[in-house]
């Protein structure tokens, strides 16, 4: 993806090497849902959350979280220091030009539609970072936190993503930024609030369902991000987005991980969901086709 000349965001924050003093979310500090999940399945959905997930141990909780995410107030984001952080090294700044990107073509969407667009902050630690929602880990990856509406990213999580999951490519990496975006879109239109609202009001396989749609339409919106950039795309970037979809389809991860296939489980999309609804929105450059609730099958 050619961003070469793009500008980078200014919504952005740096807690590398600040340390951090409390645990992470690791394995060995996530709830295990009451009991009620075997050590496999817990392996599949803490690497689903590494994988363009949001909170990890929302997913293990069924993914329940209740209430609005409160309003930010944090300060306003300080030009000099993002400059700073997106000039670590290259894979930040290209972080940050993905990011930056993702700014104006929300906002041209936003706009088009008569209404303001609010850009989440992106976050970048290493190793432990502080977050709205907790403590982040590295082992967790690269997610959305409704509550503080921020991005968090450990960059050495690309090198994850090329080295164990076969996903290589800039195209990939800016594919996980613009999939967590995709959060955030669906936090400031209200649509997050009324599937949580929605999940702890039915079993925990209808939750998990309603939270394979919100998984496929970040992913439909990651396509619309793509779609709105056509003129940056390189041969084979679409290619790699659709390898790292494949890559982390739950499909893939569990039949990795415990050598079988349980769909009722699921709460990101097999491969093929994930590909499609990332095809979708890239093809059709509407972020109204992604109204994965509104589909009789997803």
């Amino acid at each position: 993806m050619r961003l070469d000349d793009y500008r980078t965001s200014d919504n952005v924050e740096d807690q590398r090497g600040q340390g951090g003093g409390r645990r992470g979310l690791g394995m060995g500090g996530l709830p295990l849902g009451g009991g009620k999940m075997g050590i496999g399945m817990l392996v599949v959905i803490v690497v689903g959350a590494m994988l363009f997930g949001v909170d990890p141990s929302a997913l293990l909780n069924g993914g329940m979280q209740t209430g609005a995410p409160p309003q930010q107030t944090s300060a306003p984001a300080d030009p000099q220091s993002a400059a700073t952080a997106c000039n670590v090294d290259e894979i930040s700044r290209f972080s940050c030009q993905v990011l930056a990107s993702t700014e104006d073509s929300w906002d041209a969407i936003f706009k088009a539609g008569g209404q303001p667009y609010t850009p989440p902050r992106f976050v970048f630690y290493a190793g432990t970072g502080m977050w709205g929602c907790g403590t982040a880990n590295a082992a967790v990856g690269p997610f959305y936190c409704p509550a503080d509406q921020r991005i968090y990213l450990d960059t050495s999580f690309f090198d994850e993503l090329h080295r164990k999951f076969g996903a290589p490519g800039d195209f990939a990496q800016a594919y996980v930024i613009a999939h967590e975006v995709g959060h955030h879109i669906q936090t400031v239109t209200g649509i997050s609030d009324q599937v949580r609202r929605q999940q702890s009001q039915v079993s925990e396989r209808e939750g998990n369902a309603l939270q394979v749609r919100m998984e496929l339409q970040a992913d439909c919106y990651a396509g619309v991000w793509g779609s709105r950039n056509r003129d940056r795309l390189e041969a084979g970037d679409i290619d790699e987005a659709l390898t790292a979809a494949q890559a982390i389809g739950d499909d893939t991860l569990q039949r990795q991980a415990q050598g079988r296939v349980m769909p009722d489980s699921f709460t990101h999309g097999s491969a093929e969901q994930r590909m499609r609804w990332f095809k979708r929105g890239f093809d059709t450059g509407d972020p109204a086709k992604c109204d994965t609730f509104a589909a009789r099958q997803v």
